[in-house]
């Protein structure tokens, strides 16, 4: 199959080198220190270099290891420009670039699951994939009763090459702490690892889309598409039509602009109080602003299941975080284990860090630009040590949260939008208020 490397040892020497390049800059590092450069700038050095190699690894591998290398956007937020752009532009190349399935392989599939009489379930079924992703492929057709579909094929082999990379990527620990010192690497990965193979299994996909559709039902601004059937490696939708957000992105006026990203906001932060979980893959590929106005999501395949007890504690500490009292932020990022064990902190560099990236929530209304987000993300990309960001760590909780937290603020900014934005967590957020909810379950 063309789309995901067959030569497994090919694919682990690629992961193998990764190790060995780190030690051998390691040791090079060891010896310019010797001959008298400064261990801040050789530390520079080294930490560029290991992270131009993973990430270029990671980009010439598709299926597991690119889609780590996806998930991995705390560690690419840590990178300045000249090593995270090309890794993107890899990426978006690679994506853009893989073969779909042959039209005999998808029937396969298709028969494995759905039996010899496949093609009997389906008045038509087109064989031109409508979309492709790393792990899977979406296929327009028509269900026997006469309604569209969306035919959601894994590519064969995915999910073992994902969870073949994911057992030797998590030996690299070490390799991947040099970017973060302060992240607790082995909890995150093994955090990853866990999300990743939930992924690769459809019928937790379509538990999860049931329960999204059940919770947001006749709702005005959002429509889930139907569970059709799923079977193994199928997922069988409902197809809606719709305007990506990726088209408004590039062609929408301001009003509509500011529409979709209003519904946008609302939905990511309303899915756990509604529905008890987190719509864990913000891509603008992900959402369609149907015809009525209403905001149509697609892909439940990444979700973050989060209880009542803990919506409350993020809403805490988000709202601590809009204070201007850093001590009390500290021992919240604390408490959370943001700030581990050990690790000491410049309060005057985190509150200085920390202020505009809560400016959204702090003002009436925030206009979400990429000149912002060009200006958070020099924050983030300082890789010298004194840099706050790098001594911070990312609880196992706060995985997908962080993920969606920061691709659906990317989002935002590539709308050019003026939102409510604190309107909208105030009245979805619990803890985020001040009173009480009633309504909030323990968990």
């Amino acid at each position: 199959m063309s789309d995901l490397p067959r030569r497994a040892v090919t694919r682990s020497a690629k992961l193998a080198s990764l190790p060995i390049g780190f030690a051998g800059r390691t040791a090079l590092g060891m010896g310019k220190r010797t001959f008298g450069r400064p261990a801040e700038a050789v530390a520079t050095e080294i930490q560029q270099r290991t992270a131009e190699q993973l990430f270029k690894v990671l980009g010439e591998l598709k299926g597991g290891a690119m889609k780590l290398g996806q998930m991995l956007s705390i560690f690419e937020a840590a990178l300045p420009p000249e090593i995270a752009g090309p890794y993107r532009a890899t990426l978006t190349k690679l994506q853009e670039a893989a073969p779909p399935l042959p039209a005999a392989t998808v029937h396969r599939v298709l028969e494995e699951f759905l039996g010899e009489d496949w093609r009997d379930y389906f008045d038509s079924f087109d064989d031109e994939p409508a979309a492709a992703a790393s792990i899977g492929q979406v296929h327009k057709a028509v269900w026997h009763d006469g309604r569209r579909v969306a035919v959601k094929v894994q590519y064969p082999g995915a999910g073992k090459a994902l969870i073949s990379d994911f057992n030797q990527l998590a030996r690299l620990g070490r390799m991947f702490g040099v970017l973060m010192p302060g992240l607790d690497v082995k909890s995150m990965l093994a955090e990853l690892k866990q999300r990743v193979a939930e992924e690769l299994d459809y019928t937790i996909e379509a538990e999860s889309q049931m329960q999204f559709r059940q919770a947001y039902a006749d709702d005005p601004d959002f429509y889930i598409p139907e569970v059709i059937a799923q079977d193994g490696n199928i997922l069988i939708s409902e197809w809606i039509d719709g305007t990506a957000l990726s088209q408004i992105i590039s062609e929408g006026d301001q009003e509509t602009r500011d529409h979709a990203a209003l519904l946008y906001c609302r939905f990511l932060l309303s899915g756990p109080k509604r529905s008890g979980m987190l719509h864990g893959d913000p891509h603008p590929g992900n959402f369609r602003l149907l015809e009525d106005g209403r905001l149509g999501v697609l892909d439940f395949g990444a979700v973050d299941r989060i209880p009542g007890g803990f919506q409350r504690r993020l809403g805490l500490l988000l709202r601590i975080g809009t204070m201007a009292d850093i001590d009390e932020v500290e021992a919240a990022l604390r408490r959370e284990d943001f700030i581990r064990e050990g690790v000491e902190i410049d309060k005057e560099a985190l509150q200085a860090f920390l202020a505009p990236v809560t400016e959204p929530f702090v003002t009436e209304t925030f206009r979400f630009s990429r000149e912002w987000l060009r200006e958070m993300a020099a924050r983030v990309t300082d890789l010298r040590p004194s840099n706050v960001v790098r001594q911070l760590n990312l609880p196992p909780d706060y995985v997908i949260i962080h993920r969606v937290l920061s691709a659906g603020t990317g989002v935002l900014c590539q709308l050019e939008c003026e939102i409510p934005a604190r309107a909208e967590s105030l009245k979805w957020v619990p803890g985020f208020a001040d009173d009480e909810d009633p309504e909030l379950v323990s968990g």
